[in-house]
């Protein structure tokens, strides 16, 4: 089915052949570098420094964006900004605050000179691609998702602090990526979506670290096979393979998409070039992929459906052994008593958002619901479309119709399913979903609470199929129905038209921002000192720590407009006493702050021969240790609300993800690393005291000599910051890219 092979390849006469020298020059031939070259502002020897043709955000994420650019000196959007509103737009949570922060959205567009897409409209990357996308084009997106390679345009999820680069017209910066092949053979087989590709290759890649950071680059004669909506729906979930970003090869399809989309200008054929370089290759043979699905909690726990129900028992049992491992004990997940006389029982699906929310995927699921029903039992299914151009398309197709008769509900265009704030399941539910993540807790679960349910991710077929039987967990592959034809598609832009705020090109600086009561602004973020002294305020040993867990989605994203109210529920599903332990840190900082140390810090410098050492010459800050975060989403939240509460610092193995390690550089948090095998002997109260940290990041050193303190006395701990460029050191130095930026335009 998926086949990895790490040795260098070329693009020979349309395939693959075994590539025995690196040859930098033929890496410039693939599509990912033809593109990079286009948007690349300066040259650099092993890095890329980017701008972005335009830039997209939602509801969640472009307040504190906006709020961050105007710090900064921001005076009017440089590059189409696109606002969505799709995230917050049903959390009844708070009172009047969601709305209150798509006023402020509106009235940002109209001061600085946005475009604004209301609630409800569409979710964030299916306007992107029926509105904005187009071959050679690259668009950074403020969400994890951004993903546009299947209509050629190279999409990026970052957090904020990188839209904020952007609109103050300064450049994306990263080292040059390595270019991985995805060559793609056969034709998938009928009840087989791109769910089901995409969680293959979810398994086979993100575990072993196989494509992390690099870039896919979609290649191969199966290409063909795919009509557009199952490309983009692999597509998508590239993201949760830890890849950087994506892109694959064009032809007639998208040509025709971009016709009906508006926009048959911005077709461009996009090959690699005779000669074309990859540093690896993944083979996807489409025609042997079988319905998949992802069990919790991760989309690379992956299994055939097939395998799960021969064999349900030992392997649910295993995933009941990650709850009890994941929570301690302290909430459990019964799956195995979903088994009943052999048959596993589902509780809930769900087809939704960027993922599942596609016109073909929502119309074969009626297909196969066509004269069938999904019971009066406990199973339900909500289907929730991307937008409302393709929700018209399904009503006057009958689509809609048949699925209601069906008895599936239809929601509007919003992403909640996807992370905690709609249908949550019921405590101990099992939910089968089309949408792109299966964390814990992110379906909506408080495990605090003693709540815990599982998603299993699926493809909108075998979801359907599941739903025929009533709940009874089926692979569409085995059951009999005729598959919608691939007719021609429509589009009718006129609700665009009409409710969309056009504003890029058209900026009132007169305009006044209107703030909720519950919009702050940053609280002030200091300056690296000379010495840090570092308080461990949390200490997470699992495998991989998600921004899910660092910041709980659901239900808290309606406070993100406001920092310190958000930073309040900072790790509360995984760590409680994490933002107590904080704040009684930032105390110590504010004490000293005053010229007076606490008897706590004192008996700290005591052990480190530092009595009497000039409280002006140093920094007290808390400290996060995990062995890798930062998984899942972009929200630069996981790393701001440490910041608020006076972090300063998180040490770990490795950064899950790029997007995670420049959320914390641009929020001045020093990202250190350990040495692999280097144990992390710290708990929770210990101080950790970095020497002449400002110099040495001034000086560009790598390596950072550490005295841990703590019960045990005063113990050695070297510290890493490995592979930081100048630009975020500076960063680091000043504080946060909001001080940067800011003293740029007072000089």
């Amino acid at each position: 089915m998926i086949k990895l092979e790490s040795a260098g390849v070329r693009w020979q006469n349309g395939a693959p052949v075994p590539a025995s020298v690196v040859s930098p020059a033929d890496r410039e031939k693939t599509m990912a570098y033809q593109i990079f070259r286009r948007h690349e502002m300066r040259k650099e020897e092993g890095q890329l420094h980017l701008k972005f043709d335009s830039l997209i955000s939602h509801d969640i994420t472009y307040v504190g964006i906006i709020q961050t650019a105007k710090a900064s000196g921001l005076k009017e959007f440089p590059v189409p900004y696109v606002m969505t509103n799709c995230h917050n737009s049903l959390c009844a949570v708070g009172g009047t605050i969601n709305e209150d922060d798509h006023v402020f959205g509106l009235s940002a567009a109209v001061k600085y000179g946005g475009n604004f897409v209301p609630a409800n409209q569409a979710v964030i990357h299916q306007y992107a691609r029926e509105m904005m996308s187009g071959c050679g084009r690259m668009i950074l997106g403020s969400d994890s998702h951004t993903r546009y390679g299947a209509l050629g345009t190279m999409g990026v999820g970052e957090g904020g602090p990188e839209i904020v680069k952007q609109l103050l017209s300064n450049t994306y910066d990263i080292a040059s990526p390595q270019v991985v092949m995805v060559y793609l053979t056969g034709e998938p087989a009928q009840g087989v979506g791109p769910h089901d590709v995409a969680i293959a290759l979810c398994g086979a890649t993100y575990k072993n670290g196989f494509v992390k950071n690099k870039v896919l680059e979609f290649v191969g004669p199966g290409i063909k096979n795919l009509p557009m909506d199952y490309r983009i729906g692999i597509d998508v979930m590239t993201t949760e393979t830890a890849c950087l970003s994506s892109i694959w090869e064009t032809d007639g399809a998208v040509e025709e998409y971009l016709a009906i989309h508006g926009r048959p200008e911005t077709y461009e054929a996009l090959h690699p070039q005779e000669g074309a370089y990859y540093d690896s290759m993944i083979t996807i043979d489409l025609s042997k992929v079988e319905p998949m699905a992802a069990l919790p909690f991760h989309p690379s726990e992956a299994y055939t459906i097939r395998e799960l129900l021969a064999d349900p028992g030992d392997i649910l049992r295993e995933v009941e052994k990650r709850a009890a491992d994941q929570f301690g004990g302290k909430v459990t997940l019964s799956l195995t008593d979903k088994l009943v006389d052999g048959k596993l029982m589902v509780d809930q699906g769900v087809i939704a958002g960027c993922a599942g929310g596609m016109y073909d995927n929502i119309a074969e699921a009626a297909a196969i619901l066509d004269g069938h029903d999904v019971g009066s039992g406990y199973f339900s299914l909500s289907v929730y479309p991307p937008s409302v151009p393709v929700n018209l398309e399904l009503i006057q197709n009958g689509v809609q119709q048949s699925l209601l008769e069906a008895g599936a509900l239809f929601k509007p265009c919003f992403c909640g399913p996807c992370f905690g704030a709609g249908d949550v399941p019921a405590n101990n539910g099992l939910s089968i979903r089309h949408t792109t993540r299966n964390f814990p807790n992110r379906e909506g679960s408080k495990p605090g609470d003693g709540q815990l349910s599982g998603v299993v991710l699926m493809d909108a077929r075998s979801i359907a199929a599941t739903a025929r039987n009533h709940g009874v967990l089926t692979p569409a592959t085995e059951v009999s129905y005729v598959q919608p034809k691939q007719g021609k598609r429509s589009f009718d832009t006129k609700v665009y038209d009409r409710r969309v705020y056009f504003g890029f090109g058209k900026a009132q600086p007169e305009a006044e921002l209107k703030f909720g009561p519950n919009i702050a602004e940053w609280p002030a973020i200091p300056a690296l000192a000379d010495n840090m002294l570092m308080q461990v305020a949390s200490v997470l040993r699992d495998p991989v720590t998600t921004t899910d867990e660092l910041i709980p989605s659901g239900e808290t994203s309606s406070y993100r407009s406001n920092p310190m109210k958000l930073a309040s529920f900072a790790l509360s599903r995984r760590d409680p006493d994490y933002v107590p332990r904080a704040l009684a840190t930032q105390a110590l900082e504010t004490a000293r702050q005053s010229g007076s140390l606490t008897p706590e810090v004192q008996a700290a410098l005591d052990k480190l021969d530092l009595a009497g050492k000039d409280p002006a010459s140093f920094q007290i800050g808390s400290v996060i240790f995990a062995n890798k975060p930062g998984d899942g989403s972009a929200r630069e939240q996981a790393a701001s609300c440490q910041r608020v509460l006076g972090g300063c610092a998180n040490i770990c193995y490795e950064f899950a993800t790029k997007r995670y390690r420049s959320n914390c550089v641009n929020w001045g948090m020093l990202p250190f690393t350990l040495a692999e095998g280097d144990e992390f002997h710290a708990v929770p109260g210990d101080f950790i005291y970095v020497p002449d940290v400002k110099a040495k990041v001034i000086a560009g050193d790598d390596t950072f000599p550490a005295l841990c303190v703590g019960e045990k006395g005063v113990t050695p701990i070297t510290l890493y910051l490995k592979n930081t460029t100048g630009e975020e050191r500076e960063l680091l130095l000043t504080g946060c890219l909001m001080n940067h930026y800011a003293a740029q335009n007072k000089a």
